[in-house]
């Protein structure tokens, strides 16, 4: 479903990581590991295609990818349900009816977002991935400003639904999500202080 091969990654034009491989098959993710400022975000954005990689290959089904960053993704003028209906439309697909209880937002339908708690914000965010149909998922601190409940309605979606489907998940966090993955640390990764790259780089 999802395979790596070679990768250099970069920073404002500087090589942060490289020469990276790896496969996620089906039905499986990915925890990606590291210090703060390794160079997961960046990872994930070039897997993304949210920006150019310096070397290698990234090869996933076409318009099957999602990228969510740890930033929450919604629009705070609309309620819950308005959210998670455009998401819906926007990809072409219906909003589950399971969905409400998944994320724990049945009682939240018809709150305006801006309203909401920042961990009821984190759950409506995380919600949209169960609307919008995609099978790879490129996921940035998906957890940030969750409890320990809404941490395991996650994880129990991302292993019982999306992966469960033949999902593939590729997740940087710092804590453990409860999920069964193979975890990769980007330590040995890191880009040489001296390695060279381009400055022209237009994607930020």
């Amino acid at each position: 479903m999802l395979r790596v091969s070679n990768m250099t990654c970069a920073r404002g034009g500087i090589p942060v990581l490289s020469d990276i491989s790896f496969d996620v098959p089906a039905g499986q993710a990915l925890i990606l590991r590291g210090p703060n400022g390794i160079g997961k975000t960046t990872l994930l954005r070039t897997l993304a295609g949210l920006q150019p990689a310096l070397a290698g290959e990234v090869e996933h089904p076409a318009d099957e990818a999602a990228y969510a960053s740890h930033a929450d993704g919604i629009k705070t003028a609309l309620s819950v349900t308005e959210n998670l209906t455009f998401w819906a439309d926007v990809y072409g697909q219906p909003v589950p009816d399971d969905i409400w209880d998944t994320f724990d937002l049945a009682d939240l339908r018809e709150r305006i977002a801006g309203t909401l708690s920042a961990g009821q914000k984190r759950r409506l965010g995380l919600a949209r991935l169960g609307v919008i149909g995609r099978k790879v998922l490129f996921l940035d601190e998906p957890t940030v400003s969750l409890d320990g409940f809404s941490v395991r309605l996650f994880a129990d979606w991302l292993q019982n639904k999306h992966l469960a489907s033949g999902g593939v998940a590729v997740i940087a966090t710092h804590i453990d999500l409860g999920v069964t993955a193979p975890e990769l640390d980007l330590t040995p990764f890191k880009s040489a202080p001296e390695a060279g790259g381009a400055t022209d780089e237009a994607f930020l």
